[in-house]
């Protein structure tokens, strides 16, 4: 299994990871939810995060989980599904995704826990299928290729060129 570092993410993909992420926070009735890469990079986000931090917020998420899966070895067990945190305003809910990524849903008063958990499983298996599928396709890093090269695209020749702008 590839880490979600090393897969390759094109525009559609992340449409699509996007309106799964923006179906969540609509379902759950959340506030903002983000999804994370392990490293604690952000890979998108949907919701009321504009007055979010979410650099150090994806940092310390990753950082939490890590915690979490550490405490869990500790303990006899493989890991804990999920993190939640309770303040007075504001509650998150940080869970693993497919051993790859990490989702934050940040819940305000409105939010229903029970209704998140519910959603989180939901979305949990949805994206675990979009890693599937991304982790299926060649890596063309690993092939000393082009990760920015979409796999089917013709080179353009010089004919080509001359052809497009026209002849000197």
């Amino acid at each position: 299994m590839r880490p979600i570092t090393n897969l390759v993410i094109y525009e559609e993909d992340l449409s699509r990871i996007n309106a799964c992420l923006s179906s969540l926070q609509r379902k759950a009735r959340s506030a903002a939810v983000l999804l994370i890469d392990t490293s604690g990079q952000l890979i998108a986000s949907a919701g009321e995060t504009d007055a979010l931090d979410t650099t150090p917020l994806a940092s310390l998420a990753a950082g939490s989980v890590a915690a979490a899966g550490a405490l869990a070895q500790l303990l006899g067990e493989k890991e804990f599904s999920f993190v939640f945190y309770d303040g007075e305003r504001k509650r998150l809910h940080l869970s693993l995704i497919g051993g790859r990524a990490i989702l934050l849903v940040l819940l305000d008063e409105n939010s229903a826990v029970a209704l998140v958990r519910l959603q989180v499983k939901k979305f949990s298996r949805e994206m675990e299928e979009i890693f599937i599928e991304l982790s299926k396709r060649p890596d063309p890093v690993a092939e000393g290729g082009n990760p920015l090269a979409k796999p089917n695209i013709g080179e353009i020749t010089d004919d080509d060129v001359e052809n497009l702008f026209g002849k000197g």
